[in-house]
C-alpha cells in the first residue's frame, strides 16, 4: 500500500466545536456536578478540553489499564481511581472506542464501586470494528477503520500534542514511528 501520507480528519476548530456540544450535553444531563473518568493516556487533551467547558460542579479521575498483550489475553487495571465514585453521576472519557472490549471493562470495572449513573463519552468512535454492542452516549466524531493520532492519540509515544486528528498509515508507523514528524510539526526531526 502507497503511503499518501497523513489526512486531516478534525481540525483544532472542529475538535473545540465537538467539546462545546458534549460539554453542553453533559452539563444538561448532570445539572447537580459530574464525575469524569478519564482513560490515560489517550483521553488526556479531551478530557482537559471538556472539564474546562463544563459549568457544573466536576470531579475529575483518571484509571490506566495495560495495553492488550495477545499473550496474557486480558485486561487489567494498571492505575485505578484514587478515591470512591459511589453514588456519583460519572462519564467515563475515552480517546477511543473501537471494539468495545476495554469499555466494556471499564464500565464493569467501574460499577463496582456503585455510582449513581455510569455513562461513556468517546473522541472517536470506530464503529466499524466493534464486536460488542456498547451504546456510546456522547461522541465527538464518528471516524473511520484508520490509524489516528493527534488531540491526545499516539503512535509510540509521539504526535499527542497536535491540535488536529490526523488519519495516519499504520504500517509506515510500525516502520518508522517518526514518519510524520516534519509534516505534522512542520520542521525537520
Amino acid at each position: 500500500m502507497d503511503d499518501a501520507g497523513p489526512t486531516l480528519l478534525a481540525s483544532g476548530d472542529e475538535l473545540a466545536e465537538h467539546a462545546h456540544r458534549l460539554a453542553a450535553a453533559i452539563d444538561a444531563d448532570h445539572p447537580d456536578g459530574v464525575t469524569l473518568v478519564g482513560v490515560l493516556k489517550g483521553s488526556v487533551v479531551f478530557l482537559a478540553d471538556l472539564a474546562r467547558l463544563l459549568t457544573v460542579p466536576c470531579r475529575i479521575e483518571v484509571l490506566a489499564v495495560a495495553p492488550y498483550d495477545g499473550a496474557a489475553g486480558r485486561t487489567r487495571v494498571v492505575k485505578d481511581l484514587d478515591r470512591t465514585v459511589e453514588g456519583e453521576d460519572v462519564v467515563l472519557v475515552s480517546g477511543i472506542v473501537d471494539t468495545g472490549l476495554t469499555a466494556d471493562f471499564l464500565l464493569r470495572h467501574l460499577r463496582e464501586s456503585r455510582p449513581r449513573s455510569l455513562r461513556v463519552c468517546a473522541l472517536a468512535d470506530k464503529r466499524a470494528r466493534r464486536i460488542l454492542p456498547l451504546g456510546i452516549d456522547y461522541r465527538a466524531i464518528d471516524a473511520p477503520d484508520a490509524f489516528l493520532v493527534g488531540y491526545g492519540l499516539d503512535y509510540s509515544g509521539r504526535y499527542r500534542n497536535l491540535a488536529d486528528l490526523w488519519v495516519a498509515d499504520g504500517a509506515s508507523l510500525a516502520a518508522d514511528p517518526d514518519r510524520y514528524v516534519a509534516e505534522l510539526y512542520g520542521h525537520v526531526r
